[in-house]
């Protein structure tokens, strides 16, 4: 059974390989290249999201949907890495969700950012 122990062993997988050598680590390259380079790779795996679902939605193979957000979660935890953050992170976040209507959560969001004087 895949858990929350699974992200976790990933995010220290990624850990111990952003200060590799960048020639025999993938994860060491996109941490050398710095978040430009890895927020590059999110923007392109995002898209590659969409278009694998356009294709499912078409009745085509969900098995490459799977795959094409698997690389999208493995790159957005190389972001957080970056920024001190684990998915344990995000996961909190989402279980502090847990219960509320998206729209709940996007109008005390909207509150908390007037009261910050964050204006989004």
């Amino acid at each position: 059974m895949i858990s929350d122990d699974t992200l976790a062993r990933l995010a220290d997988v990624i850990e111990a390989r952003r200060g590799g050598d960048p020639d025999k680590s993938y994860v060491a390259r996109l941490f050398r290249k710095g978040p430009d380079a890895m927020l590059k790779k999110i923007g392109e795996e995002a898209t590659e999201v969409v278009l694998a679902a356009k294709d499912a939605s078409h009745g085509a193979n969900a098995d490459k949907l799977v795959g094409e957000v698997a690389d999208l979660w493995f790159h957005s935890m190389i972001v957080l890495a970056a920024y001190g953050l684990r998915p344990a992170d995000v996961l909190a976040e989402l279980q502090r969700r847990e219960g509320l209507s998206g729209l709940e959560e996007f109008a005390l969001r909207k509150a908390s950012e007037r009261e910050q004087g964050d204006p989004q």
